[in-house]
């Protein structure tokens, strides 16, 4: 029975819109709860404030209302009862309930109009089907049934079918269909009519099967190691069904594929039962200045080899040449248009020589440079990698099965960020491929992708998942060495189609554990139209809300705050918003790829800019044409028009197929190409590419001194009308358990705003105190209300932005998608001081305190020596820089610019438009790393767009639509700090975990003491001497060291599973410094 005041599944949010539009004291209405599955929330309005009433079912599915202490608890069968009691006072509400509030009615969506009726999925008929208010007889249901399917094979083209079997078909949806569902319904389940019909059209294969089927196991058993005696055992089986038979047929000639590739493949040298990735050696033409004459030069980079040659010709002398371990450095120029390389190797006798290149374009550059960094890879002797790389591909299919080739969708090639040729072979560790209105079946999908690239990559890849909804697949593949590094896997649907119960819109996601590291993927199909942008927005909170992926115990979190990385992709469906009188304008913008205008009126980025969808998600930026839609089989026609009973329909041109991200602050992650193909021709929809480098976690056992994390001083500023109190949770993988504390009630500010001083001091202890595993941990932060127990906004800490000392962060609280708060507070990490694992990727250049820019060259020194050859020592060593006085950094405020050249400024601190920290004034700074060559190819100074892992500036481009988009940060603060204007500066702050050395002409200026907290001050360190450049690296004042705990005597893995393989830490290496022993 229809209720008004009952609301579903609305959010809180939205319940407290309704209640205040009311705007009368004894508004109310009942939502689901957010917490509990079954139960119910009453909210309340009175004087302006929402008021939540838990509705719990017992035992015996009564239901009952947490009120007020002292008034008896009454119990009712059914909510409408329920409602009628609280209509009368003194029942233990804050008033009682007087008006209900009127459910807003959600128009259905429309089904799309296609010329031909929407294609369903798979089903069985049976007697269930039949709806009891039918009243349909069992003669006439089976009546109806047959003049449904006659109806249907009207409308099929039967023009390639023999007439012997058209009439079979008719006969059977004419008669026997009849007489099998009268089968059915006397419980009989063989379908004799079925198995004649089948039988008839089958005959000739029949036969063929029995003919062909010895002579296919002779010789499956002749590639067979283990012989068997028994011939034509498949061809002697009698009696079975012609499906049947044809099912050991398939599998047969799969495991006869399968067993020759491996025979072939050990024959040429192949292990692993699968193909090791042959990369054939790649020659670049480069210039090389000498005495002030251009030379052309030649180098050729032999992957499996681990050689770099050097050439005067092409087919010249290949008796120079440099080992991958002798290759020590690279250095981009960050100048536009500059595509010069510095490579930087040793030479036999251990001495050090620069050669400067020039190549044609940066595309080659990067292409050489990404060749290089998979022969280190290759060549490593890291048990465990640091860094993958991911592909994510999706494409809307337009229900047509795909071309005979699809190579350039996994190769990024086409139009907009693409990779250069001479990467065509250098696999991915990840191929992640959604797609909608696919035709196919998994397993003929499955098939296609993986032979498409095992004849690119010359490998097997692994199947990690599957999943499908109806049309709208994932598929994702992995490299056969990281199977064993893969755990956790779970699938889910979200079906999002006609009043959100069928399939053909909606998302399907994967998600797992890459050893330390957690994955999310989804790929949705959301409603279509111009007109129904609400619509797909409504369609993407849906999907955040019921999609279950992930940890089952992070359920306050919706999958955005779930994984360390989550990739979205997929046909999201938004369109241009222009009216549709400038159709031909808008093909004529495309043609001259004037994309800028078009994407201004992009419906997702301005839904993406307000807040209102993707919040805080990445996007590289578009340099490609509009994927929708094409006239099929042309790329050079966009069919934006069509003729229906009702007037003419536009589909203008537009970017509704795309990649977004969102990943924990302070991680690596960098775009290597986004972009769509130009060859795949026969869907309305070009497929889209992008393929990103990521840093990923492993997992490893401690014998650490126990440790700690303080927590202090959190405030919450929400954005509600609830009268309630607060607790503050706070998860982590890294913490035992949930840890969580309770304050008393909050005030208001104002309208609708509420500020909660949630507690002053806490601490957390974790699993494993080593500070390497910490400083790769986050913690999730969820505000609860205590009165229904459900989140009013989650965020998410790094605790790498507290290596060095107490740090102070403010960050968004966002729930379901939607903004609802910040959070502010201090944290502090209490732990030992080792000596932490080199990465791989890169770190130069990752703070504020870390890069300075002079000249023509961004001198970004990377050291790519392998794990046990560490170059410089003091990869430990501190950037220091003087006079940075910010007082601590939220998203809300405005930009700060960086003065033209990195001039001196008197204020230091993070920029809004690349949500990086930005230097304003630096006396000198020196970085150390051991990874592999950043790039980037930015103005001036470079902006990094992670304040830990490396260059992100337009070379590894963002959306332009996300230099407005806010971002969390966390920023050193001062013990002293204060929140009103004219407050005492912040000391110096030193430069968190930097590895990357970054080199400046600057002369060196000897650091200032530190004013730090007063239990915490230290006398400075004498700066030491740096191997890199021959100069010497003024250091900061370390941080206060903390009385280690009694040491755990059992180290544990970090999950506390059995299911993850736990990886034992490296030793420490020879002939580096011991780090300062804690006091």
């Amino acid at each position: 029975i229809y209720q008004p005041w009952c609301h579903g599944n609305i959010t809180r949010s939205k319940a407290e819109d309704l209640l205040s539009k009311a705007a009368r004291d004894g508004s109310f209405l009942i939502r689901a709860s957010e917490s509990i599955q079954g139960a119910y929330a009453l909210c309340v309005l009175y004087q302006n404030c929402v008021y939540t009433y838990r509705i719990l079912p017992n035992e015996d599915k009564k239901l009952s209302v947490q009120a007020s202490e002292g008034v008896p608890i009454r119990f009712f069968s059914m909510l409408p009862e329920l409602v009628e009691a609280y209509y009368s006072p003194n029942m233990g509400l804050i008033t009682h309930l007087q008006y209900p509030v009127q459910r807003e009615e959600e128009a259905d969506e429309e089904p799309e109009s296609n010329d031909l009726p929407p294609q369903l999925p798979p089903r069985n008929f049976s007697p269930n089907d039949l709806k009891d208010g039918d009243q349909k007889s069992p003669e006439s249901a089976c009546k109806s049934l047959s003049d449904t399917y006659l109806m249907r094979l009207q409308h099929v083209d039967l023009s390639s079918v023999p007439e012997e079997y058209q009439m079979a078909i008719q006969e059977y949806f004419r008669n026997s269909i009849v007489l099998d569902a009268e089968q059915v319904q006397n419980g009989c389940h063989n379908l004799p009519g079925l198995k004649k019909l089948t039988l008839t059209i089958c005959k000739n294969l029949n036969s063929e099967i029995s003919r062909v089927l010895p002579a296919l196991e002779v010789f499956h058993r002749t590639l067979d190691q283990q012989l068997s005696p028994g011939i034509g055992q498949f061809a002697k089986r009698v009696g079975q069904s012609v499906s049947f038979r044809l099912e050991q047929l398939t599998k047969l000639l799969y495991s006869l594929e399968d067993k020759a590739k491996s025979s072939l493949f050990e024959s040429v040298g192949y292990e692993g039962g699968h193909r090791k990735s042959l990369i054939p050696p790649v020659t670049f033409e480069v210039k090389q200045d000498s005495l002030g004459i251009s030379m052309k030069m030649f180098l050729k980079v032999d992957v499996e080899s681990g050689k770099l040659y050097f050439k005067k010709s092409k087919d010249g002398a290949e008796d120079k040449y440099y080992v991958h371990n002798k290759i020590l450095q690279l250095v981009k120029s960050q100048i536009k248009q500059n595509v010069k390389l510095v490579i930087v190797l040793e030479t036999e006798k251990e001495k050090i020589l620069k050669k400067e290149f020039a190549f044609d374009d940066a595309k080659k550059r990067e292409g050489f440079c990404q060749l290089l960094q998979q022969m280190k890879n290759k060549h490593s002797e890291k048990p465990e990698p640091d860094m993958i790389t991911v592909f994510v591909g999706t494409w809307n299919m337009g229900n047509a099965g795909p071309p005979h080739n699809i190579s350039s969708w996994f190769q990024c090639k086409g139009q907009g960020k693409t990779q250069d040729d001479t990467a065509d072979h250098i696999p991915h560790d990840f191929y992640v491929i959604g797609t909608q209105e696919d035709p196919l079946g998994e397993r003929e999908w499955a098939d296609t992708v993986k032979g498409v690239l095992r004849n690119i990559t010359n490998i097997s890849f692994k199947q990690v998942a599957i999943h499908t909804l109806w049309n709208i697949r994932i598929i994702i593949l992995v490299k056969p060495e990281h199977e064993n590094r893969i755990s956790h896997i779970f699938s889910d649907s979200v079906k999002t189609g006609i009043a959100n119960t069928l399939g053909n819109k909606g998302a399907v996601g994967v998600s797992f554990m890459f050893n330390g590291t957690s994955f999310g993927f989804v790929n949705s199909h959301l409603t279509s139209g111009s007109e129904k942008k609400l619509r797909r927005n409504q369609n993407y909170i849906n999907i955040l809300r019921f999609l279950n992926l992930g940890d089952k115990k992070l359920n306050p979190f919706d999958i955005t705050h779930r994984f360390t990385h989550l990739f979205w992709l997929g046909d999201l469906n938004y369109r241009v918003e222009f009216p549709s009188t400038e159709a031909e304008y808008i093909v004529t913008k495309i043609k001259q790829q004037q994309y800028q205008e078009l994407l201004n009126k992009d419906q997702l980025s301005m839904e993406k800019n307000d807040g209102k969808v993707f919040l805080h998600f990445d996007e590289e930026e578009i340099t490609f044409a509009p994927t929708y839609r094409f006239e099929r089989d042309t790329r050079e026609k966009y069919a934006y028009t069509k003729a229906k009973a009702t007037g003419t329909k536009y589909n203008l041109p537009s970017w509704c197929d795309r990649v977004l991200r969102k990943s924990y602050p302070l991680v690596h992650v960098v775009c290597q190409a986004y972009g769509c193909t130009n060859d795949i021709m026969t869907s309305d929809h070009s497929p889209v590419f992008a393929s990103f480098e990521v840093g990923v976690a492993s997992q490893f056992v401690s014998n650490a001194p126990q440790g700690g994390i303080q927590i202090m001083n959190c405030v919450a500023t929400l954005s509600t009308k609830s009268k309630t109190k607060f607790f503050i949770e706070y998860h982590s993988s890294c913490l035992e358990s949930k840890f969580f504390r309770l304050h008393g009630r909050p005030y208001h500010t104002g309208f609708s705003v509420l500020i909660c001083r949630l507690f002053y001091l806490f601490k957390l202890t974790p699993i494993i105190s080593d500070p390497e595993y910490l400083l790769d941990q986050h913690i999730l932060i969820c505000v609860k209300s205590t009165d229904a127990d459900e989140s009013y906004g989650e965020g998410c800490v790094a605790l790498r932005a507290a290596q060095i000392c107490y740090t102070e962060f403010q960050i968004t609280l966002t729930h379901h998608g939607e903004k609802t708060g910040t959070l502010t507070g201090g944290i502090q990490l209490q732990t030992s001081e080792v000596k932490p694992t080199e990465k791989l990727y890169g770190e130069s250049g990752n703070s504020a305190q870390d890069l300075l820019i002079k000249g023509a060259m961004c001198k970004i020194w990377c050291s790519v020596t392998q794990a046990h050859d560490i170059s410089n020592p003091n990869y430990m060593g501190m950037s220091f820089q003087r006079e940075v006085i910010d007082k601590g950094w939220s998203y809300s405020m405005p930009p700060k610019s960086l003065p033209q050249g990195c001039k001196d400024s008197k204020k230091g601190g993070y920029d809004v438009g690349t949500r990086s920290p930005t230097v304003k004034k630096v006396k000198t700074e020196t970085l150390l790393t051991d990874s592999l060559f950043p790039s980037g190819e930015g103005e001036k100074s470079e902006m990094f767009d992670n304040p830990l892992y490396g260059s992100m500036g337009k070379g590894h481009g963002r959306g332009k639509d996300q230099d407005h988009q806010p971002r969390d940060h966390l920023t050193p603060v001062d013990q002293n700090f204060k929140t009103a204007d004219g407050e005492t500066e912040r000391p110096p702050v030193p430069t968190p975990r930097n590895r990357s050395f970054t080199y400046s002409e600057t002369k060196p200026q000897p650091p200032t003491p530190v004013t730090s907290h007063p239990s915490m001050q230290k006398k400075p360190v004498v700066p030491s001497h740096s191997e890199g450049g021959g100069s010497s690296m003024p250091r900061p004042p370390l941080p206060s060291k903390y009385r280690a705990e009694p040491p755990v005597t059992k180290p544990r893995d970090y999950r506390d599973s059995s299911e993850l393989p736990i990886k034992q830490r490296l030793p420490a290496r020879p002939g580096q410094p011991l780090p300062h022993q804690r006091q």
